[in-house]
């Protein structure tokens, strides 16, 4: 259920009762993302200094904002209507809400619209914003109604999501009694349907999450779903086949439960709440705890008294029991073992040395004392440091070893062999050695979650022991079932559908190990796309989802796209090279910006890193991110900008911004076998924000060599008015 493929590939009639579908969660984030920055434009101008006279090219382009703010809203009331009529029980809620936000939008447009002041004074300039105030209540009424409407709109979406859960529930119980395989087509068929329906529902939430640990849950609980349904499908249809074969119940059995708790995780996501009152009882990452610890023992520097001595203690404690699963860890060399116990013994020695003159300190207020006292800080910190490296090299390098020991998968060739054979004695062999390979990759997966270094790669961590725990399993009743009946067809489909999800994972852990590595290393920042995560599994059942190849006259349009996309790239490049500081933001984001395009004209010419169409619409997805962090860029220079240069810039931000969000709604939208229309699309809005990148490089470099000259007459000015002070 990843947006690139399988299920979530395909659109889906909303829930029944709800004609309201996802898209148009989409349409009202899209029009809300547009409409806050104009927003934003009008409280800049309305907390400039009063009675300030404008020009009319000033004056001309506040009408442009007053009307663009308007004509944003008016897209956003239809959306909020739509969304009432379809919700009784919360339409006089969301129609108060539109009501106030149309009133709040035409009032903006009508104190910015200059035909309705006054005509000009003696020197050709007039006067704009007398009712200040009017100005600043109509923004406030229109951010607190669209506020309103939003979070009603994501009540809607949130009952959405559950009733689909629901009725993906009651059909997966349905699935579960069935007795004959013509029925199970039936109710399967149907099944397809909802999974795919709460597939669109769930990737539009996770998308709009912004807490990074929770958008990490919901794609791991995705990832389950998405890899279940398949093997829901070929474990059923082997106990149909093989209705007496206890091994082939247990197998269907353990894709049942898991896909049950996914669904319950996606709904404890999106209510934010755990049945039952439960907490997380997951413990805190070793990392995670030196990090804290760290922050507490620098705190002293600035107030003595923030801490107690047994706090620091105990706190240094817990961290020590947990680098226990390294050293109590059978997997764990010698030489590893004993650098962890002497590191932890040189902590708690710093430690005690710390605590010693933070004491001291309390009662001599001395420079030395505090000089000694940093010394102490910075003596346990960096012994807390060597430790984390420590335990970074002994898991990681556990891992490489592991993952280059199986990356054959003699095991699952074994237990694939011994089935069609009927081999009982083989089976019993190679089910042990699976079992043992299970442990040492759980295990791993544990330590890798002590050294992974933030909370998005701990769940994916948590979520790979899972995957190993509960596949191994599988495999083994599979490969049982298999044995028990040789020549089943059915059989060894369902065992090989078990075995790429285990080789999908092995191939996982990969990019996750690469991932940890590239934190640790500082190569990486906070955020992240979940590259860890399960992929889609390449799967002979889905073939009939695969697009047909464009054809002669389609691949002519996309490359004449990409030659002009390609000229677009080397205008901007030329742009770039005329700024002096090229770590300046603005720069660093159009030249991030100028390589991923370059990347997609590669693409049309069939070279470069992107070989995939979906390789491309992933590449895309950053593309607008990245747009839209330029715009952030932009606007603030724009404040350090005299009003007509502010407008002028804010003008051209506002032709970006909405394409940004077009561009991501349409790498969002799913469009079965039209893959060439969707690429076809990405590329032209790829090229248009792209043209706008040149001119805004172009402008903010002019209105930076402005602005700096002004500065620098200002400091000839008052240089010389010193001097002649002195004269």
């Amino acid at each position: 259920m990843a947006a690139s493929s399988g299920p979530a590939g395909v659109s889906g009639a909303g829930p029944s009762g709800f004609a309201f579908d996802s898209g148009l969660e989409i349409k009202t984030r899209s029009v809300e993302q547009t409409l806050l920055p104009l927003v934003s434009q009008i409280t800049t101008l309305i907390n400039h200094k009063d009675n300030t006279k404008k020009s009319d090219k000033t004056l001309q382009a506040i009408q442009r904002v007053g009307q663009a703010v308007n004509l944003a809203v008016g897209r956003f009331v239809k959306v909020g209507e739509a969304i009432a009529n379809e919700n009784w029980d919360l339409k006089e809620e969301i129609n108060i809400a539109c009501i106030e936000a149309k009133q709040a939008g035409e009032t903006i447009a009508a104190l910015t619209d200059i035909s309705s002041l006054n005509h000009p004074e003696s020197d050709g300039q007039i006067m704009i914003f007398t009712d200040k105030t009017g100005v600043i209540k109509a923004a406030r009424l229109l951010l607190s109604s669209v506020t309103k409407v939003l979070l009603l709109a994501d009540r809607v979406v949130i009952k959405q999501i559950i009733t689909s859960r629901n009725k993906v529930l009651a059909t997966m119980e349905r699935l579960e009694k069935v007795n004959s395989f013509q029925e199970f087509v039936q109710i399967f068929s149907q099944f397809g349907n909802e999974m795919v329906e709460f597939a669109h529902l769930t990737g539009d939430r996770q998308n709009d999450l912004k807490d990074e640990k929770k958008k990490a849950k919901m794609a791991a609980a995705r990832a389950v779903l998405e890899k279940c349904t398949m093997m829901l499908l070929t474990a059923s249809k082997t106990c149909l086949r093989h209705p007496n074969c206890e091994s082939a119940h247990k197998n269907k059995e353990g894709v049942f439960n898991r896909m049950k708790v996914a669904l319950d995780k996606v709904i404890e996501i999106v209510t934010d709440c755990k049945p039952g009152g439960e907490t997380d009882i997951s413990s805190v990452s070793i990392f995670t705890g030196i990090k804290e610890f760290k922050m507490n023992i620098e705190a002293l520097r600035e107030n003595l008294y923030f801490q107690s001595k047994e706090s620091l203690f105990a706190t240094l404690e817990v961290i020590l029991e947990r680098t226990e699963d390294f050293t109590d860890s059978a997997y764990t060399s010698h030489e590893r073992r004993e650098r962890i116990l002497e590191l932890s013994t040189q902590a708690r020695l710093d430690l005690q040395q710390l605590l010693s003159v933070w004491i001291q300190s309390q009662n001599e207020k001395t420079k030395s004392i505090a000089e000694e006292l940093e010394l102490a800080v910075l003596k346990i910190s960096h012994s807390l440091n060597e430790l984390k490296k420590e335990l970074h090299r002994t898991a990681t390098q556990l891992a490489a070893d592991l993952l280059k020991y199986h990356a054959d998968h003699v095991v699952l060739k074994a237990l694939k062999l011994t089935g069609v054979e009927g081999n009982l004695e083989g089976l019993a062999e190679y089910a042990c050695k699976l079992s043992e390979q299970k442990e040492q990759l759980v295990e791993v997966c544990r330590l890798l979650r002590h050294i992974s270094g933030t909370e998005p790669l701990e769940i994916t961590c948590i979520h790979a022991e899972e995957t190993f725990q509960v596949t191994g399993q599988q495999i083994i009743s599979a490969a049982e079932t298999l044995t028990l009946h040789p020549s089943s067809k059915i059989a060894k489909e369902n065992l090989d559908v078990f075995c790429e999800a285990w080789e999908s994972q092995i191939g996982d852990m990969s990019t996750l190990l690469r991932e940890i590595n590239d934190v640790f290393e500082g190569r990486r920042g906070e955020k992240y796309g979940y590259l860890s995560l399960p992929k889609p599994m390449n799967n002979a059942n889905l073939k009939s989802l695969k697009p047909d190849k464009p054809d002669s006259e389609e691949q002519a349009k996309i490359a004449k796209l990409g030659l002009k996309l390609g000229l677009l790239t080397s205008d901007a490049n030329c742009e770039i090279k005329k700024w002096g500081d090229q770590e300046n933001e603005i720069v660093r984001n159009g030249r991030t910006m100028s390589s991923m395009a370059y990347s997609v004209y590669l693409f049309t010419r069939g070279e470069g890193p992107l070989k995939t169409s979906q390789d491309l619409i992933h590449q895309l997805e950053v593309f607008a991110e990245e747009g839209l962090k330029l715009a952030s860029s932009v606007q603030v220079f724009s404040k350090q900008l005299k009003d007509d240069d502010k407008l002028m810039l804010l003008l051209e931000i506002n032709k970006l911004i909405p394409l940004c969000h077009q561009l991501q709604t349409v790498t969002k939208t799913p469009l079965q076998n039209q893959v060439f229309l969707k690429v076809d699309k990405c590329i032209t809005k790829t090229r248009s924000m792209m043209a706008i990148l040149v001119q805004l490089l172009s402008l903010c470099y002019k209105l930076l060599k402005k602005l700096q000259m002004e500065n620098n007459s200002w400091v000839s000015v008052t240089n010389k008015d010193s001097m002649d002070g002195k004269t």
